[in-house]
């Protein structure tokens, strides 16, 4: 046998660590080391990508933090609106920066209490680089010293002038009512609630934070609107133990309630993930922990229902691109 110089042996071991590499590379699509941010491919090591179909940043966020834990977690886009003093441009930067990471939604927080709202809507939707809408807070009860109590209900002019720019574009129009923490109102609001259902019978309109409802109250609103969608943000343990809000929890433990289960089977392309982080704090661990609770509970789901719910049904309404 011939004896191969240090030199040669090197190079041998070289060739065969590039062919390995090679193989790796074909096998797992590239996701190998540290990800990139650029493309929702980088998610296939996730069985099932998420899409996040309603968050917020606001004051004391880096930005880039967003992209970083969406890839931590397999979160393959946000439907992402700015809150505070942050400028809309911001998201639309973010968006320009990550393609098919983040969808810019116009804001309408903060915007719904000041006389200037009509413009400071058109002057977004003028911009012409946005793909959806940010929830129109109907109502939203007092949150501390934190957030004041809000309230238009549905015939409020500028819920209708919010809601004709949602129409003309095609964007589902996402609704915030607290129905528990409404109280007295909560009938009122309810029927303002249904008879926009009525009026606009081929356009959705999704529930966010599953409007507060109980099962039963949800079921009754599925039957009768083909149009009413839930989003599922801040109905879990995680939430509830960290807020004195009656979010409704839709879990039982770290799985689906069954009631919960049996519903979305049953309605599959009725309800959309989301999360709705609003404050700094949320962009975090407590984000990544409802991912992670998520991601375990749909497993629970027959195939065809968790990929409706995780990314399905908001790439069908918001008309996005499918998630890899």
């Amino acid at each position: 046998m011939d004896h191969w110089s240090r030199k040669e042996i090197a190079k041998e071991a070289l060739s065969i660590l590039v062919l390995l590499l090679g193989w790796i590379l074909e096998f797992t699509g590239g996701a190998v080391g540290q990800m990139t941010t650029d493309s929702p491919s980088i998610l296939n090591r996730f069985d099932i990508p998420f899409i996040d179909a309603h968050s917020q940043v606001g004051e004391g966020l880096d930005l880039k933090d967003v992209i970083k834990l969406m890839d931590q977690g397999g979160v393959a886009r946000t439907i992402l609106s700015t809150r505070e003093k942050i400028p809309s441009e911001r998201v639309l930067s973010l968006a320009a920066d990550h393609p098919g990471r983040i969808v810019p939604a116009v804001r309408t927080k903060g915007y719904m209490e000041r006389p200037a709202f009509n413009r400071l809507i058109k002057t977004q939707i003028d911009i012409g680089q946005f793909g959806a809408m940010a929830e129109v807070l109907m109502y939203h009860a007092q949150k501390g010293l934190k957030a004041p109590e809000i309230v238009f209900y549905p015939n409020h002019e500028k819920v209708r002038t919010a809601l004709s720019y949602a129409l003309d574009k095609k964007w589902p129009f996402v609704v915030h009512i607290e129905f528990e923490a409404a109280g007295p109102r909560r009938e009122d609001f309810m029927r303002g609630l249904k008879e926009m259902l009525v009026q606009y019978p081929f356009h959705p309109f999704v529930l966010i934070h599953m409007g507060q409802l109980d099962r039963e109250s949800a079921r009754h609103l599925l039957e009768g609107h083909a149009n009413i969608y839930f989003m599922t943000s801040h109905s879990n343990p995680i939430t509830l133990k960290k807020s004195k809000q009656p979010w409704i929890n839709m879990f039982d433990g770290n799985r689906l309630a069954t009631e919960w289960k049996q519903l979305t089977v049953k309605y599959p392309e009725r309800f959309i993930l989301g999360f709705d982080n609003v404050w700094p704090e949320h962009w975090g661990k407590f984000y990544l922990d409802q991912v992670a609770l998520w991601r375990g509970a749909i497993r629970d789901l027959p195939a065809e229902v968790a990929h409706a719910f995780a990314h399905g049904n908001a790439e069908r309404l918001w008309r996005l691109p499918p998630s890899r």
